[in-house]
């Protein structure tokens, strides 16, 4: 299996709302898939006004919609009105990675 580095990094082969179960499927051509909740995605916002401060009582949160930013990153616009975090296909992975990691719930 490849490992995707910052190097060679692709757009992801398929990204997936699940709006009833608030997740966020994401697969790599790597062959690598990820099932990323909502709230989870919205805690690690990579914003930096999310970088100043947690997020917390996001449990219910959901996506309303996924914008492309270039070849490179989506938008995530969320139920409870963030919409400024721009998640890069590499933030997308390293998020996939290391949920187990970050999200002990």
């Amino acid at each position: 299996m490849k490992i995707m580095t910052e190097e060679n990094r692709q757009a992801p082969r398929q990204l997936i709302l699940h709006k009833k179960s608030r997740t966020l499927e994401v697969e790599f051509e790597t062959g690598e898939r990820f099932h990323l909740p909502c709230e989870y995605l919205r805690v690690f916002s990579p914003s930096a006004e999310m970088r100043e401060k947690p997020v917390t009582g996001k449990e219910n949160v959901n996506i309303l919609a996924i914008e492309p930013v270039g070849n490179y990153a989506v938008k995530l616009v969320f139920s409870d009105g963030h919409r400024t975090g721009i998640y890069s296909w590499t933030t997308l992975y390293t998020l996939g990675i290391h949920q187990q990691k970050n999200w002990k719930k």
